[in-house]
């Protein structure tokens, strides 16, 4: 159950991370749709307002997704369970109120599942805090403190340990997934974590930071990171199956970079479309699914061929992509639902 920037670009970048988190300032939350095919190879399906990430339970069989509404204080937040096959919302939990005198939510935004535990974790950027939540009931749990500008998640199931990157602190913070204490704080001088992605079989722990064009490997027996190569802006990062290779989809540059991990170098850099935003892996063909936010596609790439296999248009501003049982999930910010609802798109990475 897998999941030095130039200072002329610095500014830029930065900026774009605000826009991600502030885009889609409408206060109230919408309720889902009937999901409907488009174009015979892509269904879509409008949500709620506010879509940010989502991720795949095995063990339930459901995709969770965040969403949250505008800027602080936040009163429009929410965690979803999907069904994956309809794509009808079947739970809705919302957020602990963290202000009662403005009603301001503990705001969701990254997430990634625990099966091991049945638990599910997210990532509260406005607060600098992560959460964890009970995948059976949707009770909040615990809240989770010091992770600065928390921006991503993901669950090493194998070794019991939580990853969550802190963007503003150039860190990466592991908890234990069974007692929820921090255990281990990787901090990188000038670095902005966003994307990670974590070898399972091995342990180690890897991010993309946007700050130095570079992948931040963390390995389960030594504190002191690696930093390798990567492209113009990464953002988001996947590993193959065999967890040799990675992938990281780099804003800036528009691309795919296939990075040999053994070696420490960029293999190839396959163009994929404008504010290229998210990289998934899928096992299955062992290609590569990258949303791209400015174009408002979605590009399949065989990163072996170094290849584009197939383009699918989504709604504008895809922001996020699930790949699970060789079927991708991206979810957009478009406001194309109704009542100005963000959409959640799936299609076959392979036709």
């Amino acid at each position: 159950m897998t999941s030095s920037i130039r200072r002329s670009r610095r500014t830029v970048t930065r900026a774009a991370i605000a826009l991600a988190i502030t885009a889609g300032t409408t206060a109230a939350l919408t309720g889902p749709a009937s999901a409907h095919p488009v174009a015979g190879t892509v269904t879509v399906a409008p949500l709620v307002k506010g879509l940010y990430q989502s991720s795949y339970s095995e063990r339930n069989n459901v995709l969770w997704t965040t969403s949250a509404v505008g800027r602080p204080p936040v009163v429009a937040s929410a965690l979803l369970k999907v069904d994956p096959k309809t794509l009808k919302v079947k739970q809705t939990v919302t957020p602990p109120v963290t202000d009662a005198a403005t009603g301001a939510l503990e705001a969701v935004y990254g997430v990634a599942v625990d099966d091991e535990h049945n638990t599910v974790w997210t990532t509260n950027t406005r607060n600098n805090t992560v959460a964890v939540y009970s995948q059976r009931t949707g009770e909040h749990l615990a809240t989770l403190p010091n992770v600065g500008h928390a921006r991503e998640i993901v669950v090493d199931e194998r070794h019991d340990t939580v990853w969550a990157s802190a963007f503003t602190d150039g860190s990466l913070v592991a908890f234990d997934s069974k007692t929820l204490k921090e255990k281990q704080r990787i901090t990188v001088t000038g670095s902005g974590p966003t994307g990670l992605v974590v070898n399972e079989r091995t342990g180690t722990a890897y991010a993309a930071d946007l700050n130095g064009d570079q992948v931040i490997e963390v390995t389960a027996k030594s504190a002191t990171p690696r930093l390798i190569p990567a492209g113009d802006g990464p953002i988001s990062i996947a590993l193959s199956k065999n967890g040799r290779t990675a992938y990281t989809a780099n804003q800036t540059g528009g691309d795919l970079s296939v990075i040999d991990l053994r070696k420490g170098l960029v293999t190839k850099s396959v163009a994929t479309g404008a504010g290229a935003l998210s990289v998934a892996d899928d096992d299955r063909t062992g290609n590569v699914v990258v949303v791209n936010r400015t174009a408002a596609t979605a590009t399949v790439v065989d990163p072996g061929k170094g290849t584009v296999v197939r383009t699918v248009t989504t709604g504008a501003n895809p922001n996020h992509v699930t790949v699970t049982n060789g079927t991708a999930y991206v979810v957009d910010k478009s406001g194309a639902g109704a009542d100005g609802a963000d959409q959640i798109h799936s299609f076959r990475v392979t036709r």
